[in-house]
């Protein structure tokens, strides 16, 4: 694997556009990380008109090992393809959580599958934290593979980052037919559940004012 040195990394986490937006997906092999990734960057440049830039990474075991892909968009040519300063992180097991959990910028924003990821408590206290039980809400949908799928649309329901028309038509376009109106239901799903989390947090976030000020 080619290594990236660490002034090299400086450089491209000093010099990003306003544009650029870094996400990683991470889990383990067999819960569709990869796909999500694809979505992802397809939902982007061919549904948004954006560019972007979709990687992956393997352990030693395709099912089961650790997995991860990041997505790169900006409104420029991607001239790095690399995430070097995640502005949103997806964890869908504990040994992502273990590896990713602290590689989040700033002000960024971190989702994890509820059950299957125990946070440890010494998150960057300026990263958001959002827990999604995307593996229970596949299980009670009859199919456990499509957690991914559910949490690509709470990522959706989140962040802003990318358009919800554009997410679940890329979904459409690589899930195989005969399955598209159970991944419908599931990104419509997770998008729902994900604009009740960013609604409950901005409502906490909101100072009562006071009236004789």
């Amino acid at each position: 694997m080619e290594s990236t040195s660490d002034s090299e990394i400086l450089r491209v986490s000093t010099d990003r556009g306003e544009g650029r937006k870094e996400i990683r997906i991470a889990g383990f092999g067999g819960q569709g990380i990869v796909l999500s990734t694809v979505i992802l960057g397809k939902a982007v440049s061919m549904f948004m008109n954006k560019n972007a830039a979709v990687m992956q990474s393997y352990g030693p075991e395709s099912r089961g090992g650790a997995c991860a892909g990041t997505v790169v968009m900006d409104d420029e040519p991607v001239d790095y393809p690399y995430a070097m300063n995640p502005d949103l992180v997806i964890i869908m097991s504990k040994e992502a959580f273990t590896k990713y959990h602290r590689r989040v910028k700033p002000g960024g924003i971190m989702i994890v599958d509820e059950d299957l990821v125990e946070l440890s408590g010494d998150e960057n206290g300026d990263v958001e934290v959002y827990k999604v039980p995307s593996t229970r809400m596949a299980e009670q949908m009859g199919r456990k593979i499509i957690a991914n799928i559910i949490m690509l649309g709470a990522f959706c329901g989140i962040s802003d980052m990318v358009e919800y028309k554009a997410l679940k038509e890329a979904v459409l376009s690589l899930v195989p037919p005969k399955t598209r109106n159970l991944n419908e239901k599931a990104i419509l799903l997770g998008y729902e559940y994900g604009k009740k989390l960013a609604k409950e947090r901005k409502s906490r976030n909101i100072i009562p004012q006071n009236p004789g000020v």
